[in-house]
């Protein structure tokens, strides 16, 4: 698989050195960037361009970036670059901080091959189909819906997931808003999580 050049694919990332080495490399640990020996505790391992359907990877984009480990400042500044640019629609809930060490990016059309449950699949797909609305921060068009842990618990609350308004926003305020609530946790290991594809689709967490 062909991929990216880190500085093509992370621009103004800087990666620790020894993380790119001979003996990264063996191991086939992701190259990190150069703060995570002071911030260890908070990670996130970002695989951007991959999603697992039922335990089999797919590439989302050819060539694929690289997989990273990001600390807290850095993840926040590639994350916002990302999708704020991101045209299509997204749902995305709040994770739970005490027990999600996943979250990522499923594209509508692989609802049913990823393994969510007919139900959350409907759900997500009749949200999705709704008008836009005008974003919450702006008068830009909302193509994002934000549900936050108040409003929707667990991803099995369907019924809340077809009801409750939740949040609008445009691309920029919606990653803004993605970014804010995984930043402001005191402690996160996220060991999967890739960006967003295709026309439409959800960010979910296990």
């Amino acid at each position: 698989m062909a991929e990216d050049s880190y500085a093509e694919a992370y621009s103004g990332i800087d990666f620790s050195p020894g993380s790119r080495g001979l003996w990264a490399w063996l191991k086939a640990s992701p190259a990190e960037c150069i703060h995570l020996d002071r911030h260890a505790d908070w990670s996130v391992t970002l695989l951007p361009d991959m999603v697992y359907l039922r335990g089999k990877k797919k590439l989302l984009r050819n060539p694929g970036r690289p997989e990273v480990r990001l600390c807290r400042d850095c993840f926040a500044k590639v994350v916002r670059r990302e999708l704020a640019e991101y045209p299509g629609r997204v749902i995305a809930f709040e994770p739970d901080p005490e027990i999600f060490s996943q979250y990522f990016f499923v594209d509508s059309k692989d609802f049913h091959a990823t393994g969510l449950t007919p139900e959350l699949a409907s759900a997500l797909e009749a949200r999705l189909a709704r008008d836009k609305p005008t974003c919450a921060d702006c008068s830009g068009e909302a193509t994002w819906l934000w549900f936050s842990r108040e409003d929707v618990p667990d991803l099995d609350e369907t019924d809340l997931i077809a009801a409750v308004p939740g949040e609008s926003y445009c691309p920029v305020h919606g990653a803004e808003k993605f970014s804010a609530a995984l930043t402001r946790l005191n402690e996160a290991n996220v060991y999967y999580m890739n960006f967003a594809s295709g026309d439409s689709g959800a960010y979910i967490w296990i």
